[in-house]
């Protein structure tokens, strides 16, 4: 194993699609669709768990969130808007460059680096939530990049991990249905030996203090052209972990 998690291969072909990140109908659409479920599952198993008022304009005022992978910022802006201050990592610098310009455009104070979740862990610092929202099939060193994510959780904290399930399910949906035939995504995208079953990710979660609060899996409604979430984890799915702690 190396001492970084950073794939060249999946940095260089993120870089090449950044500009198309805001672009609804672009590369990126299957990420615009999968966003709000998401979103909402993020807010609400937060305010659930820090006691917040969904009622109120900002219910995340005072929560500091890391946003890693975080790509063109489309899971930073809405949780910046809801008042959570927003750190957003990536290493790709043409991302990060593409997400500043977005935030200002918006008037969106968004924290954004050109970093690791290693370089971040061994800086020390922490916050009260962080994302992993389909990073881990794309980086190199799991096991370090997993331990780092855990280490940036604060005492209380949460951590929500959304990845892909390593079945022939899930190669046949998301790389020969999403890639192939429907060309949601670019080919290539995913590589079905990056994937990582519930069971992995919940070990390594859990090997690193961290406690399994809630699972869900996310499926596709063609009908209705969206996702909800779902009992059937075969597939895209969505982890949630707390560190123990005050």
């Amino acid at each position: 194993m190396t001492d970084t998690t950073i794939n060249a291969d999946e940095i260089d072909k993120f870089t090449r699609m950044a500009e198309e990140w805001w672009d609804p109908k672009g590369k990126f659409r299957p990420i615009h669709k999968f966003n709000p479920v998401r979103l909402a599952y993020i807010r609400d198993h937060a305010l659930s768990h820090f006691g917040r008022d969904g009622g109120v304009r900002r219910p995340f005022d005072g929560l500091s969130v890391l946003d890693i992978g975080c790509g063109g910022g489309l899971l930073s802006e809405p949780l910046a808007r809801l008042g959570a201050k927003v750190t957003g990592a990536d290493a790709a610098e043409r991302n990060i460059a593409i997400a500043r310009h977005h935030a200002e455009q918006s008037g969106l104070d968004i924290d954004y680096r050109a970093t690791t979740a290693e370089a971040l862990a061994e800086a020390g610092e922490s916050f009260d939530i962080v994302l992993n929202m389909e990073v881990v099939e794309h980086v190199d060193n799991v096991p370090l990049y997993m331990k780092s994510c855990a280490a940036l959780v604060k005492p209380g904290g949460l951590i929500f991990t959304a990845t892909i399930n390593r079945t022939l399910r899930a190669l046949g949906l998301a790389i020969i249905g999403a890639e192939y035939v429907l060309r949601w995504l670019p080919r290539g995208t995913h590589a079905y030996e990056k994937f990582l079953t519930p069971d992995e990710i919940r070990a390594l979660l859990t090997r690193n203090g961290l406690k399994i609060a809630d699972q869900t899996g996310v499926v596709y409604h063609p009908l209705a052209d969206e996702w909800r979430l779902s009992a059937d984890m075969g597939v895209n799915y969505m982890v949630l972990a707390e560190k123990l702690g005050s």
